[in-house]
């Protein structure tokens, strides 16, 4: 796959198998003007790379949020030009975050679709691991965390040893924990006791979007900042 370093180097046959769509649903969202053009290589075929993945991704992910193609339209037209696909990954990560926790029982071959490329079995070991799916008491079945797939099968391509994954994933999972009990703190010293209780989730709806998109935005710049000091670059 490539990296956002190198040419776009996928066909869009190879775009579509890994994104998990049809080739035909590839070339409707680029004459909508929801993908960029593919670099057009000798013999005149097109190449895509990875922003075009984390791209697809998003499209993904905002449908299953019940957003109409118009929507989706609108909300893609307003992200600023040039985002990278790491850019593009995180705006997907915030949109997940609006929906509720999900799973799914999946047998192997609709797992394998979803994930846009066949797991090898050190593969599915690696994902049971990492709690992003779990096993069935049925061969070949599964069950899935469908907001956490993509981010295992990127993981799985992270070339840093499986135990520090782990050690990151409870790192980030203590530290969160912490920050969402202090947060819930401080909105309940907002709601008075006489509020419903659909008064309290609907201020929860409201907010969690937007800490979330606070929340990454920290997170960002503290860990360029934190690599610059490791790299002992000099502040931009």
């Amino acid at each position: 796959m490539a990296t956002e370093t190198e040419e776009p180097t996928l066909t869009v046959d190879e775009l579509a198998a890994r994104a998990g769509v049809t080739v035909r649903t590839v070339r409707f969202y680029s004459t909508r003007g929801l993908l960029p053009p593919p670099v057009i290589g000798p013999r005149r075929v097109g190449h895509y790379g990875q922003e075009h993945l984390s791209r697809l991704a998003l499209i993904e992910e905002l449908q299953h949020q019940g957003m109409t193609l118009a929507a989706i339209e609108r909300y893609l037209e307003r992200l600023p030009d040039g985002l990278s696909a790491r850019d593009l990954a995180i705006h997907r990560a915030v949109v997940a975050s609006w929906a509720p926790d999900s799973a799914a029982e999946l047998a192997r071959a609709e797992l394998d679709r979803r994930a846009g490329r066949p797991l090898s079995g050190e593969d599915l070991d690696r994902m049971v691991a990492m709690g992003m799916i779990r096993e069935t008491g049925t061969p070949d079945t599964y069950v899935v965390d469908l907001g956490l797939l993509r981010l295992g099968v990127q993981l799985l391509d992270v070339p840093i040893g499986h135990e520090a994954i782990l050690a990151a994933r409870t790192v980030l999972v203590n530290h969160t924990r912490a920050a969402a009990r202090e947060l819930s703190l401080l909105f309940r010293d907002e709601v008075s006791e006489r509020d419903s209780l659909a008064a309290v989730r609907d201020l929860s709806a409201h907010m969690q979007p937007i800490v979330v998109q606070a929340l990454l935005t920290a997170f960002q710049r503290s860990l360029k900042e934190e690599l610059r000091e490791w790299l002992r670059e000099p502040p931009v």
